[in-house]
């Protein structure tokens, strides 16, 4: 593929561009973010049944997915061309359960936004089953997807300078569970009591949620109890 030059992939509505990113990478871009969580899970599919070609790293962002380690990059982008990418279904597999203290200080502005009583946040909140969309921000922060339109909210006006570890968050369309305390802006709505297995470097992979990761959050008391 010659450096610089972007490959279009027709889709029904937008089109993906596949641009290289180096001599052995590729930058998929595509249209909107639920397009890029079934692109995603559409390569974790392939890998796992052994027809991807060789990719030695998945790293997908907000409406991205880039490819390293791609051993033959011209041919894999013209492959993706011809790729027919179906809308993401329920992702199989272990879900990973994060209990969480609904107690957050902006729990009241997040029922507000939501139309709904202080009491009712954590049962609406622990009803999806989520997934990690992709990492960012800081080692171990997984932006999670999963949550309607109904329930998306805002970042707050003004950041806070130390949010602690085992926060439990809410911004746009995505929630999240800070690894480790770091300034921030979003919606906090809980706190998971022992955020210790967020990140842990005596693990292979120190994340715990990691891309693809489902998620499923429980509400326990303030002793634990679910």
């Amino acid at each position: 593929m010659t450096p610089g030059r972007s490959v279009e992939v027709p889709t029904p509505s937008r089109s993906v561009q596949v641009r290289p990113a180096g001599r052995h990478a590729l930058l998929v871009e595509l249209p909107d973010a639920e397009r890029t969580g079934a692109f995603h899970s559409e390569l974790l599919r392939r890998r796992a049944a052994g027809t991807l070609p060789q990719v030695q790293e998945i790293v997908p962002g907000a409406r991205t997915v880039l490819l390293d380690g791609v051993a033959h990059p011209e041919e894999l982008a013209s492959r993706i061309a011809d790729w027919d990418v179906p809308s993401r279904a329920v992702d199989a597999g272990e879900v990973v359960e994060i209990p969480v203290r609904y107690d957050g200080p902006d729990l009241a502005q997040v029922a507000a936004l939501w139309g709904v009583g202080v009491d009712e946040v954590a049962a609406r909140h622990s009803a999806y089953t989520c997934r990690v969309a992709f990492c960012g921000f800081a080692p171990g922060f997984g932006y999670l997807t999963g949550l309607p339109a109904e329930m998306h909210v805002p970042r707050r006006d003004t950041p806070r300078t130390r949010v602690p570890a085992g926060a439990v968050a809410l911004a746009g369309p995505y929630s999240a569970v800070y690894p480790r305390a770091t300034p921030g802006g979003w919606q906090l709505i809980g706190t998971m009591p022992d955020p210790t297995p967020l990140w842990d470097l005596g693990r292979e992979e120190p994340a715990l949620l990691t891309p693809g990761t489902q998620v499923r959050f429980v509400a326990v008391t303030e002793d634990g109890t679910p």
